[in-house]
């Protein structure tokens, strides 16, 4: 229930908990292939940095592809469609979208999906598997650096993900996800060079330009959206005001909603979990809920799941 004078107070409240590392979490074995590949992909993206990488095309893609491959990938299908079931889509359209999260490099639907499950059930408590709680450092990313044997995938999906891992759809994108992620690193490129040699340009313009979208509409894009999808879970259970009394630290992040396109609204979110809409108040803008009422008008969703209460109700 919304209680405005314990929302107000809470924030001191709430940022003064500090909680232990979850008990099976092994600091000494690190997750080589997350590791690996955070690491590799923030240090790529720094190539955009290179006079020579740079073009306003890739740019204008990495903008682009933080909506189409971010918004649409994780928040819409990941996150509302998934996960909560907060509307239903044709089939062909579950399809792109699930190809565009899994280009996302944010690990399998089936896998993302029951981890944000388990950070549900157990949210800002010791079994959360990434409460900022612990540190704003495990929160944005330490968690999945570490071996945590909570998240085994076999235990993990036979507890929060059995809907997901029955779907043919599903599994062919655990057998297929590394090579989804290189044909689209193999798609940017060539457009680039294919664009550049249409338009007479030469073989090294013909390079310098599928590398350039390459570095600017895969990496960059790549690393852009992860800090964001982060930021809701550290930024957004540290800072922020609070519609709702919740059992957990969760909160409305003004900044985190506006870079997410309506993620950031999470105290909402965790209020009504279901809802396909995050942002209940007029002035908190989703983009994510104005692009499933587009779909929904264009007979592209339907079910879909509305807030239960709104804190406007609230005395």
């Amino acid at each position: 229930m919304l209680d405005h004078a314990a929302a107000s107070a809470s924030p001191a409240v709430h940022r003064s908990r500090k909680l232990p590392l979850p008990a099976r979490v092994n600091r000494s074995r690190i997750v080589t292939r997350y590791a690996v590949t955070v690491g590799l992909y923030h240090l790529v993206a720094l190539l955009a940095l290179l006079p020579w990488l740079f073009s306003w095309t890739g740019v204008v893609l990495a903008v682009l592809g933080m909506y189409v491959f971010g918004s649409l990938g994780i928040n819409l299908y990941y996150h509302r469609l998934l996960t909560h079931r907060g509307l239903v889509v044709p089939r062909w359209v579950e399809c792109i979208l699930g190809v565009l999260g899994v280009c996302c490099m944010q690990d399998t639907p089936a896998r993302w999906v029951a981890v944000h499950r388990c950070h549900h059930e157990h949210a800002d408590q010791p079994s959360d598997p990434h409460s900022p709680l612990v540190n704003f450092f495990w929160g944005h990313v330490g968690w999945m650096l570490v071996e945590n044997g909570d998240l085994g995938r076999l235990g993990i999906y036979e507890r929060y993900a059995k809907d997901i891992v029955r779907d043919p759809f599903q599994k062919w994108l655990e057998r297929r996800y590394g090579w989804i992620v290189l044909a689209h690193w193999i798609a940017f490129f060539a457009v680039g060079a294919a664009t550049s040699l249409v338009g007479g340009g030469s073989t090294m313009q013909a390079l310098q330009l599928g590398a350039s979208l390459l570095i600017w509409g895969v990496f960059v894009r790549t690393v852009l959206v992860w800090h964001i999808t982060w930021s809701v879970n550290s930024l957004s259970h540290l800072w922020g005001y609070r519609n709702y009394e919740t059992d957990e630290d969760s909160r409305n992040n003004v900044f985190v909603a506006l870079i997410s396109n309506g993620e950031g609204w999470h105290n909402n979110h965790h209020a009504d979990q279901r809802s396909a809409r995050h942002g209940h108040r007029w002035f908190e803008l989703d983009v994510v809920y104005l692009t499933i009422r587009v779909m929904a008008a264009l007979g592209l969703a339907r079910n879909v799941v509305m807030p239960k209460r709104s804190p406007l109700a609230q005395p």
